[in-house]
């Protein structure tokens, strides 16, 4: 399967903690093993199922380095650095490319819904902070609230480091003809619709459910792009119990934390708040998933 700067099969991982709620980077040096034995050919650290509203700066420097200790001489990391301050984010990606970030993630500023051209601008200067890294722009507006328009992505796609866009807005016919219309890679950025995403041209995804189904996924887009969909669809449908489980009970980085614990991947299933764990009930609905799906 021919890659990318940034991987193909590109999973969200989460953060492993220690009972008490600090990081434990053994463990993620473990998971990130794990996830690049298991299909994985790119990694995102310190993105939002990383629990970064809630790391700090120097945890998450730290995090992105242990990572490039671990499989950087395997996988591609990229490291999210986007935050709703330019200046920080710029900050940021500066000294995660110093700690060997491969490419970076940089987000839709959020809460403070600047406008189009301001959108643009904090990009540009993100996106200049990390060199020649190549950036993938994050168009989640059900968390940022704000969506970028299709001539913001156009505009974004002349800024010579901007390479992809990790989308989770959920518009595919917008999808398609920004893919016509640019260079852009893009990636799924919703496992509820990655199938629909790759069948009509996208480069890979950025997953949740990739920690435990990399494997499946890595077939899934070497199906697509071989054209045969029958083996793809029927990657997707059996995928469908666990991604209902992991998505759409509860939050993800939750609910993926208790399946990596479930399956022995990590030790602690800990979270920061304000996320926290689960009740029994959301445990049990996510064993039944992943047991129907086969991943158990």
């Amino acid at each position: 399967m021919e890659t990318t700067p940034f991987g193909r099969v590109i999973t969200a991982m989460v953060t492993p903690m220690h009972d008490d709620g600090s990081i434990d980077y053994d463990g993620l040096q473990r998971l990130a093993v794990h996830l690049a034995d298991h299909g994985h050919d790119g990694l995102l650290v310190n993105g939002t199922t990383g629990e970064s509203p809630t790391t700090t700066d120097d945890e998450d420097y730290a995090s992105v380095q242990a990572v490039v200790e671990a499989v950087g001489d395997r996988v591609a990391v990229m490291a999210g650095c986007g935050t709703n301050d330019t200046e920080h984010s710029a900050r940021a990606a500066r000294e995660m490319v110093a700690r060997g970030a491969d490419a970076l993630l940089v987000v839709t500023p959020y809460y403070n819904k600047p406008p189009q051209d301001c959108i643009l601008e904090h990009f540009r200067v993100v996106a200049e902070a990390g060199g020649q890294t190549p950036v993938m722009l994050y168009d989640i507006p059900g968390r940022t609230g704000t969506a970028l328009t299709t001539d913001t992505i156009r505009r974004a796609a002349e800024i010579e480091q901007v390479k992809a866009v990790k989308d989770a807005k959920g518009d595919l016919f917008e999808a398609s003809r920004l893919m016509a219309e640019t260079d852009l890679l893009w990636y799924s950025g919703d496992d509820v619709i990655n199938l629909p995403h790759l069948a009509q041209g996208a480069t890979g995804i950025v997953s949740v459910v990739g920690h435990v189904a990399g494997d499946r996924y890595a077939e899934m887009i070497a199906c697509v792009d071989r054209g045969d969909l029958v083996r793809a669809r029927a990657i997707h449908r059996q995928l469908i119990p666990a991604i209902d489980a992991i998505m759409n009970i509860s939050q993800g980085a939750i609910q993926v934390k208790a399946a990596l614990k479930m399956m022995g991947i990590i030790e602690s299933d800990r979270l920061r708040m304000p996320l926290r764990q689960g009740p029994a009930e959301h445990v049990e609905r996510l064993r039944t998933g992943l047991a129907a799906a086969g991943l158990l």
